[in-house]
């Protein structure tokens, strides 16, 4: 960012820039301008520092959310295989169960769904 300090087309008497030549007192408004431009220029640099470290921040934020986000989601695509695992156990539990005892499995059912079927019809 480059910037200038000089007085140039801005002189009190439209366009000469010799410092000499200023009516008495206008030395005074050439350094005052200049600190004004010196004011400014420390100002824009601050502001410049600022915004380059609130930048910084946004984009540690950013990347530090990405993680997160990536974190879960690999989470996330394991429960299927983790969901269809408890499925075969149960499965097979309950297959086990049955050969176990036939008849008590049967007469199981058949409560359950005389059961539900009165429920039904309330």
């Amino acid at each position: 960012m480059e910037r200038s300090t000089t007085m140039g087309g801005n002189s009190p008497l439209g366009g000469n820039t010799n410092p000499s030549s200023y009516p008495p007192g206008s030395s005074k408004l050439e350094g005052a301008a200049q600190a004004a431009h010196q004011t400014v220029n420390r100002v824009a640099d601050s502001t410049a520092a600022q915004v380059d470290r609130l930048s910084d921040s946004a984009h540690r934020a950013l990347d530090s959310a990405a993680d997160v986000a990536n974190t879960a989601a690999d989470w996330a695509s394991t429960l299927p295989d983790q969901a269809k695992e408890v499925q075969t156990k149960l499965t097979e539990s309950a297959c086990a169960s049955i050969r176990a005892r036939p008849l008590a499995s049967v007469a199981g059912a058949l409560v359950v769904g005389y059961l539900l079927g009165r429920l039904a019809r309330l």
